[in-house]
């Protein structure tokens, strides 16, 4: 369980976040509700990994306001949707619920989903992208997967690279590691009233505690958490302009490095599967 202060912090950050994020031109909720076979970009980028979801039980795991949890549930999947944020869960409700989608959404942690949603019930768990560096304990993240997942059940994650993670963006005379790749015990602690959207309000709950996990430590926790990796890629792209003034739009609407962009892996789809 991550420190109290820690957990509390974040979760007020995520719960002004949440409101901003329903209302942004960048998640555009709306078009989820006008259009009944829109997909999120996240979802839309491994869909062909993500293979044929119909009639698997699904848990997404972060969820935040559900618009790629609905995009499972728009390939078949039964959804639910697992997130700390009370605001984050209740936009994710209103949502589903104007977007007609079956989804369900259960407010708890990463570190509760067990005992919230049952051992053993999911065909897959899925996270996306910008959760993982919220949770302080990679080792223990990987056994609550263990513990959803049905015997057989995948993970499915595709997150940001924690390379990507470890540049510091101010630098920009070239790539350079200015925050730990490697999990650390004690969080880098952010102060930034801004979010990741375009919006003029301010957060108040400005202070966030982040931590980073190396790939040899994620692959590691999954096979220890008796899981078999399937599939491992690296990708060149990532869907927000991680590195300002330094990235391009590619073709698919995902961003990548205007120079050399074979020096740096940006994200990463990781699938493994539950030994039967």
């Amino acid at each position: 369980m991550p420190d109290p202060s820690s957990y509390d912090l974040n979760r007020a950050n995520w719960d002004e976040r949440a409101p901003l994020h329903l209302a942004s031109r960048e998640y555009a909720v709306q078009s989820f509700v006008d259009d009944p076979g829109r997909l999120s970009d996240v979802v839309t980028f491994d869909r062909d990994r993500l293979g044929d979801l119909h009639g698997l039980k699904a848990v997404h795991l972060q969820c935040h306001i559900g618009t790629d949890t609905i995009s499972l549930g728009r390939l078949g999947a039964d959804v639910t949707g697992l997130d700390f944020s009370a605001a984050a869960i209740a936009g994710a409700r209103d949502l589903a619920a104007r977007a007609n989608s079956r989804a369900v959404f259960v407010e708890a942690s990463v570190d509760d989903a067990v005992s919230a949603l049952g051992e053993g019930r999911f065909d897959l768990v899925y996270t996306g992208i910008g959760a993982l560096c919220w949770l302080p304990d990679i080792t223990a993240w990987a056994r609550t997967v263990s513990s959803l997942l049905a015997p057989g059940g995948r993970l499915f994650i595709r997150e940001g690279h924690p390379v990507l993670w470890a540049i510091d963006e101010e630098q920009t005379s070239g790539l350079v590691l200015g925050y730990p790749y490697f999990e650390q015990p004690e969080p880098l602690v952010w102060d930034d009233s801004t979010t990741y959207v375009e919006t003029d309000e301010s957060i108040k709950a400005s202070v966030t505690h982040e931590w980073n996990h190396g790939i040899g430590e994620i692959l590691t926790a999954v096979l220890e958490a008796g899981l078999t990796i399937t599939q491992f890629v690296e990708h060149t792209s990532v869907p927000w302009e991680a590195l300002p003034g330094r990235m391009h739009l590619d073709d698919d609407g995902e961003w990548m490095l205007s120079e050399h962009a074979e020096r740096l892996p940006l994200t990463y789809t990781l699938q493994a599967v539950k030994t039967a």
